[in-house]
Formats: C-alpha cells, structure tokens, sequence
C-alpha cells in the first residue's frame, strides 16, 4: 500500500468530500476522520482547519490522505482529484 498527503486551502470541505465521492469513493464514516473507499484506493480527510494571514484574511485548509494499492494508480487517483480542484484566477 503506498499513500500521499495534499492539503487544501481555500476550498470548501464540503466539495472536497464531494470530489472524492465523484471519482468512485464511497463514504465509510461519517465522523471524522471522514474515509472513502474507491476500487483499489482510498480517501481520508484527515483535519479541517483555519490558517490565520491576518486579523481579517483567513482561510480553510484541509488535508486528506490517498492511499492506493499501486503507485500507478495512487498517481492517477491524485491526478484526477487534483483536475477537479484546480481553480484558474483571473
């Protein structure tokens, strides 16, 4: 079993998990720490936080850990996820 941690910052929890549920994660608990399970792969998301750059600027971080049978696959898994939670400034 091989795994990654990515964290996440500035992107609702809420659609994180979604994204997870998009890519074939099925969720197993819904406590933290929230895990789901895909064919032959794995999402936990670990911690939901706040990062403070200031008194007013704050923004939400969430780590997750995918863990996969393969490094194959467990790049692919991460590859995908990381599609879904580009966001392009403008």
């Amino acid at each position: 079993m091989v795994s990654c941690e990515l964290e996440f910052r500035g992107i609702n929890s809420k659609h994180l998990k979604m994204y997870l549920e998009e890519l074939g994660g099925n969720p197993i608990t819904d406590k933290p720490p929230h895990l789901y399970e895909g064919k032959n792969w794995s999402g936990e998301v670990l911690s939901e936080g706040e990062l403070v750059l200031t008194p007013v600027f704050k923004v939400n971080t969430v780590l997750i850990r995918f863990s996969a049978t393969d490094e194959k696959i467990l790049k692919e898994i991460v590859k995908k996820y990381r599609l879904k939670t580009t966001r392009i400034g403008g």
